[in-house]
């Protein structure tokens, strides 16, 4: 049985930082891209950042560019989102998930993504 499962999430001050992470168990994704999503209240599910199989390419939303990086670690089959430079309009729950369709390439097309994780709350506080 495929689990997501993410961490680290929490509460934190504008301009602070969180290291999320989501591990895998069930299969290895090693040759998957992996991805962060998130959705604040009353919004849709937005994406946030992608990472291919290797890690050599990542791309990200506009909104956390400079300020949010993703890396994976195969080994241990688990993907962190580095986030600093906090602001309140980061506030949401925090998703990651494993793009099935893309052959290990990073993408930002939700409907790629087939295996999802419970989700992670981070409150940014002004």
């Amino acid at each position: 049985q495929v689990q997501l499962v993410e961490s680290g999430g929490g509460l934190v001050q504008a301009g602070g930082s969180l290291r999320l992470a989501c591990a895998a168990s069930g299969r290895t994704f090693s040759s998957r891209a992996m991805g962060w999503f998130r959705q604040a209240p009353g919004k849709e599910r937005e994406f946030v950042a992608a990472i291919s199989w290797s890690g050599g390419n990542r791309i990200y939303a506009d909104s956390v560019k400079g300020r949010f990086t993703i890396s994976r670690d195969n080994a241990k089959n688990t993907v962190y989102l580095q986030m600093n430079s906090l602001k309140p309009e980061d506030t949401a729950v925090y998703y990651c998930a494993v793009n099935e369709v893309s052959g290990g390439i990073a993408t930002m097309w939700e409907y790629e993504y087939d295996y999802w994780g419970q989700g992670t709350q981070v409150t940014v506080s002004s």
